[in-house]
């Protein structure tokens, strides 16, 4: 049974819409998850910290990387430790700081990452195949909406 399931008629709409979010959102991941498994042996938080990474070519303090993922610092060390061992990404010393090393992808993982990236795109693209464009638009703009909010608040 999803989250979906739990909500019933006498429940708000806004409820019934933020459970069928939630569901929609463990449904993409559950099919991202997995195909990232299948087709490169490889998770969504190695994935995730690959990508934050890519998006930082000089390379991340482990302490940023974990505060852009959202998880803790061992979390990051062991996902590290793992790729590392792989040659997907190089610790480096940190300059005027011992204790701190900033991470990095090799080549080989920039590679690597980028044939993940393509892949996972079609994956998130193909999720949304049953709307078109004018569906696809509209609703990022409403989900916009919400989002715009939760910024205006103090």
């Amino acid at each position: 049974m999803d989250l979906e399931a739990r909500a019933h008629s006498e429940h708000p709409e806004e409820l019934r819409l933020w459970l069928r979010l939630l569901t929609c959102t463990q449904l993409v991941e559950k099919q991202v998850r997995t195909a990232l498994r299948e087709q490169f042996d490889t998770t969504l938080p190695r994935f995730d910290l690959m990508a934050q990474l890519e998006r930082a070519p000089d390379g991340l303090r482990m302490n940023e990387l974990s505060r852009r993922m959202m998880v803790t610092g061992g979390n990051v060390t062991g996902i590290t430790d793992q790729l590392v061992a792989e040659g997907q990404v190089e610790r480096i010393d940190v300059a005027g700081d011992r204790r701190a090393w900033r991470v990095r992808l090799t080549p080989k993982g920039r590679e690597a990452f980028e044939d993940m990236a393509r892949a996972h795109e079609g994956w998130i693209v193909e999720s949304f195949a049953g709307l078109d464009g004018r569906e696809i638009t509209q609703l990022h703009r409403l989900l916009g909406k919400v989002k715009s909010r939760f910024q205006e608040e103090p």
